[in-house]
């Protein structure tokens, strides 16, 4: 390594953590001091950095911690235990970064201050970092950091974790895409490959593969004019194989081990578009079959509304929509799921008009101006009511 390698750093933090839990300190502690080693690992190392990268933070986040325990006149009487520094060398072997997983993913955390956690403590981001990759103040991320720190304080080391709420917490990492200087998407891909050397769980694997098969397609998403592109117009020339072809192998992998859960059915959908090279080709039917599983393992409404659609490619527009007629209408994307059903179903004017109630309740810029565009379109089609 020439120089210093910001992804081995990332790597690196939660395993320094884990030493440190393990000598003594308590969490809060544990990742200030490591936040402070990488901060000087990357002002110190340069175009040398040390033969051992783990052993020097190790050792530079002990001693940040004694310092920090020492300046804190509440806890003067731990000091003489913490003044004796372990002898230098390499770090005893153990990796608690499985269980540093489940505390950043702690059930009595918010969604929001989870995924700052676990962005923090396993990802190494700074505040300024996470703040600007949420697009929030540094200051309101830092207190939502800080929060959460305390309310993990007392969880005790090795307590196990509960999987299914780190892997929402990683998919809502990757759900946020990218802002800043830190792409989102990309650190819960690294996250998610990191997960899967440490448990053998087939959820993980689907996890990871439904993190790569949409990041397949992400150069297709949008157009020069940085708009949105959907699924079926996007340019598959575009795609990137090698990702698609390594999220095929990994879905495979974990449907063979025959514990089917959320993610392996959703990379599988995600899978039955990567195999198509035009969108005609796309096999609707195996898709719908796969939202039947979905709906299934989680009864969710979302992936009701996306069967919906799924119906609709599969045995047309009319299909789509007696489908869609059992949901509630109050949900997201219902009104956008109607336009494109009415769409398929040849009912122009009913598709401009629904296309343009779901861009008055858009939510996103972009997501908003494509619907426009698409009520646009048909607008010599719409009846004044």
């Amino acid at each position: 390594m020439s120089a210093l390698d910001p992804t081995l750093v990332r790597e690196l933090a939660p395993q320094v953590i884990g030493v440190l839990l393990r000598r003594g300190a308590d969490f809060a502690s544990a990742e200030d001091a490591v936040q402070e080693a990488l901060l000087a690992a990357h002002e110190q190392w340069g175009e040398q950095p040390p033969r051992d990268p783990r052993a020097w933070l190790v050792t530079v986040a002990w001693r940040r911690h004694v310092d920090l325990v020492r300046s804190d006149a509440a806890r003067r009487a731990r000091e003489e235990r913490l003044h004796h520094e372990p002898p230098p060398g390499r770090a005893a072997a153990s990796d608690d970064t499985l269980w540093l997983y489940f505390l950043c993913a702690h059930p009595s955390l918010s969604p929001s201050a989870a995924t700052a956690l676990t962005l923090r403590a396993l990802g190494g981001l700074t505040t300024r970092q996470i703040a600007e990759a949420h697009l929030v103040p540094e200051a309101t991320m830092a207190q939502r950091i800080s929060r959460a720190k305390r309310t993990v304080a007392d969880v005790p080391l090795g307590v196990p974790g509960d999987l299914a709420t780190v892997l929402r917490v990683l998919y809502l990492v990757f759900s946020e895409g990218y802002a800043g200087e830190v792409d989102l998407a990309a650190e819960a891909i690294r996250l998610a490959r990191h997960l899967v050397t440490l448990t053998d769980e087939p959820e993980v694997r689907g996890l990871l593969a439904l993190f790569l098969l949409h990041h397949s397609r992400r150069a297709a998403r949008r157009d020069a004019e940085g708009r949105l592109v959907p699924l079926p117009e996007q340019d598959r020339s575009r795609w990137d194989r090698r990702l698609a072809a390594e999220g095929i192998d990994l879905l495979q992998d974990a449907l063979a081990r025959d514990r089917l859960g959320e993610y392996q059915a959703q990379a599988a959908v995600a899978a039955l578009h990567a195999d198509a090279l035009r969108a005609e080709e796309t096999d609707w039917v195996q898709v719908v079959e796969w939202y039947d599983e979905l709906i299934a393992l989680t009864g969710s409404p979302v992936h009701r509304l996306n069967r919906a659609v799924a119906v609709g490619e599969a045995d047309g527009g009319a299909a789509g929509l007696r489908a869609l007629r059992e949901l509630d209408p109050s949900l997201p994307r219902y009104a956008a799921v109607a336009a494109h059903l009415h769409e398929r179903a040849g009912d122009l004017a009913d598709a401009a008009r629904l296309y343009a109630k779901a861009a008055a309740a858009a939510t996103r810029t972009d997501e908003r101006d494509h619907l426009t565009r698409q009520a646009a379109r048909l607008a010599p089609h719409r009846r004044d009511p």
